[in-house]
């Protein structure tokens, strides 16, 4: 109701009470007349204002009351909402492009609901591995991450292998699958991931797990079901202080793997910190210099220009060697219970040791790193004798025995640099790296030898060395590739005495000039009839020389946003395995013999967002 309304019948009821009053006076006297004084006027506005006051404070009294109700009611539809959206958050994870995907403990959520709600901080530490599927969790991040992949390769010589490619498995021209062609379709690449990070006051805790199928169990096939084993890619854990330091320790990539900044552990999806070639094919491109090891590696950044690590890793040594007695050695087949009992396994006396020390000046990535690594094997002087009839190292029997037997160590590694530069809005990258040393074979693809035995059983360590360029463009879509890649074996021979009148006149080791390669071009028929047993080439050594593979390829992704990635790429490469000049019967093409294959890959992978 208006004032002016209430103002005016709160008048007329007053005048109607004066009127009756005035009526009952004039029935029982005579008639008076009604005097209004100024200050009767005056009263009755008075009264009128005072009424006024006391509605308008009753409206404002129900108006406040009206607030109140409305925001308790506006607190339990938000209630209400919170409840609903956590109690769906627990049947599926929310795919929001705006928000996205958060699952929330709700069960505690509901039980400890504050009295009065505050929105909740965010819990991103490393934007670059979390995303969408990201899980927040009382107070960690929970990103699971992978792809799916639908691969094929095709090699113009047989190598009976998967996508991943053996480069020092290059077959020789006389060998028989040199005349066939492979063909082989896979899914086995396809990756699962699991990234955990958390902080604690001045230290950001983190976890990353990654596996695919690239392994193999004794009843896999690819006949029926093509089931493959579960392998293990890394396994690490991080503890990343704001003070610069931080500490890995697990299976992690070797700290001689290139960083594309800084120094920090690389994933396997290409998000962070990756400078891996782009190639479809697992075994990346010879001259790549890495490992996947265990490893304890401790860093220090200085800002963002510059970085130094150093890490001690799992050492191992791959060994080729030829015409050497049994007066040495080297390790054994590994245990059952833990290890491949189809793989050797050095004894190894000491870690290896890396050191690393990484710029960014501005315009572009610089490394430069050392690597120290220990080779020990058992020699026996007398494991090798002129005769049946020779006494040796004091025996009172004639014939080879134990007597004097030691250890005798090798100390290998090398120095290797690499430079990366971005161009053209970072469209365009060029990148070159090296790594030359002595036992350092097995940090490349190819895996050539570390080392050769000499004539006394003593190790001899191979001279290596490992180079890749790079050549990359990248657009929102598409990404084109190119990589040439080059590995080196040197000559690694010895000489010994009680073999002096051999074939090899006493020559032994690794990529002697008297070795036989006369057989490296002639074919031979199969010695059993499964099938599925070629013959090996007899009086054919070819020890390698060099690993070279030149590789073009791209990646064309058709959606690339919240919902995850999808996206075709094709590579071709060419490898060629050349090896060391040994004897060649007259008429034969060379004494140093060549392996080649081309090859074609495809790939469909959905990566997870």
């Amino acid at each position: 109701m208006q004032p002016s309304k209430k103002v005016f019948l709160v008048a007329l009821t007053l005048a109607a009470m004066s009127a009756g009053a005035w009526a009952q006076t004039t029935a029982s006297t005579a008639p008076a007349q009604l005097i209004v004084t100024a200050a009767d006027v005056q009263a009755l506005k008075d009264a009128l204002a005072a009424q006024q006051q006391q509605i308008q404070a009753l409206q404002d009294e129900l108006h406040r009351k009206d607030q109140a109700a409305q925001r308790e009611q506006s607190q339990q539809q938000q209630s209400m909402r919170r409840m609903e959206t956590e109690l769906a958050e627990l049947k599926s994870v929310s795919n929001s492009a705006a928000n996205g995907a958060t699952f929330r403990n709700a069960v505690l959520s509901l039980q400890d609901t504050p009295q009065a709600p505050t929105p909740e901080p965010e819990q991103t530490y490393n934007k670059q591995m979390e995303g969408p599927l990201t899980i927040h969790f009382r107070g960690i991040n929970i990103t699971p991450g992978g792809y799916a992949a639908a691969e094929f390769v095709r090699r113009s010589r047989a190598l009976a292998a998967d996508v991943s490619t053996p480069f020092n498995s290059l077959t020789m021209p006389g060998a028989s699958q040199s005349s066939v062609s492979e063909f082989f379709g896979s899914g086995r690449q396809s990756k699962i991931t699991t990234f955990v990070d958390g902080r604690l006051k001045n230290v950001d805790l983190s976890s990353y797990i990654s596996a695919d199928f690239l392994s193999a169990g004794v009843t896999s096939t690819s006949t029926s079901t093509n089931s493959y084993s579960l392998r293990m890619r890394q396994a690490w854990g991080q503890a990343k202080f704001t003070n610069g330091w931080s500490f890995v320790g697990g299976q992690v990539w070797s700290l001689a793997t290139e960083n594309g900044a800084g120094i920090s552990p690389d994933d396997d999806l290409g998000r962070t910190n990756d400078a891996r070639p782009k190639t479809i094919d697992p075994s990346y491109n010879v001259g790549f210099v890495f490992a996947r090891q265990y490893g304890i590696r401790i860093t220090k950044a200085f800002g963002d220009k510059v970085a130094l690590a150093v890490s001690m890793e799992n050492a191992q040594g791959t060994l080729t060697t030829h015409g050497n007695a049994n007066n040495f050695l080297l390790g054994e087949a590994g245990a059952s219970n833990s290890y491949n009992t189809t793989a050797n396994y050095t004894f190894n006396p000491s870690p290896d040791l890396i050191a690393k020390v990484a710029f960014d000046p501005g315009f572009g990535h610089y490394e430069i790193f050392g690597l120290y690594d220990r080779f020990r094997d058992r020699v026996f002087p007398c494991g090798e004798v002129a005769s049946s009839t020779t006494l040796c190292g004091g025996s009172t029997v004639a014939g080879v025995n134990a007597l004097g037997v030691y250890n005798a160590s090798r100390n290998g590694g090398g120095v290797g640099a690499s430079a990366r530069w971005a161009f053209a809005n970072k469209h365009i990258v060029f990148g070159m790296k090296g790594f030359d040393g002595s036992g350092i074979g097995r940090y490349a693809p190819g895996g050539l030898s570390d080392a050769a035995i000499n004539g006394d059983g003593t190790i001899r360590l191979i001279k290596n060395f490992e180079g890749l360029g790079t050549l990359e463009f990248h657009t929102k879509r598409l990404d084109i590739y190119s990589y040439a890649g080059v590995e080196y074996a040197g000559r690694a021979v010895s000489f010994d005495p009680l073999q002096a009148t051999g074939k090899t006149a006493g020559q032994v080791g690794y990529g002697s000039r008297l070795f036989n390669n006369s057989g490296c071009y002639s074919e031979l028929p199969p010695a059993v009839n499964t099938g599925f047993t070629p013959t090996a080439l007899s009086n054919c050594t070819a020890d390698t020389r060099a690993l070279i593979e030149g590789t073009i390829g791209f990646w064309y992704r058709f959606y690339s946003g919240p919902q995850g990635k999808f996206q075709f790429g094709t590579q071709y490469s060419y490898l060629t395995r050349q090896t060391w000049s040994g004897v060649a019967p007259a008429g034969a093409p060379s004494g140093a013999p060549e392996g080649i294959d081309n090859m074609v890959f495809t790939s469909f992978r959905y990566v997870l967002p």
